[in-house]
């Protein structure tokens, strides 16, 4: 049977964990007016479908998470400058920090080799 999760309780803790993050972020692009541009809703359809891709132990839905991950950084480096790609409120930097490394880490890494397709 073909079922989609929006959650997958078997994956390791790791990506449980950051498929949640990507979830959260999501909520909160749009509870802090993502819809209102279209980088926002990128952002939030990219959350979205990067949490179902890891879900459903999708390498597409890793590399889309990965991206969405790092892309804060990257975002305010573009438009701030390099020097501003870390200045931000102490817990968001925490909880973007987290989900780069969840994603990146070896348990992570090892399993979406091993088991995704």
């Amino acid at each position: 049977m073909n079922e989609r999760k929006w959650f997958n309780p078997h994956l390791p803790q790791t990506l449980q964990i950051a498929v949640m993050l990507l979830y959260l972020n999501a909520v909160f692009a749009v509870l802090y007016g993502g819809l209102g541009s279209p980088i926002g809703i990128l952002l939030i359809a990219g959350g979205v479908g990067a949490g179902f891709g890891i879900a459903n132990e999708k390498k597409w839905g890793y590399f889309a998470g990965i991206a969405m991950a790092v892309s804060p950084f990257v975002l305010r480096a573009a438009l701030d400058g390099l020097a501003y790609a870390f200045r931000v409120s102490p817990i968001t930097l925490m909880f973007e920090v987290a989900l780069v490394a969840l994603l990146l880490h070896p348990q992570s890494r090892d399993y979406q080799d091993t088991w995704f397709k």
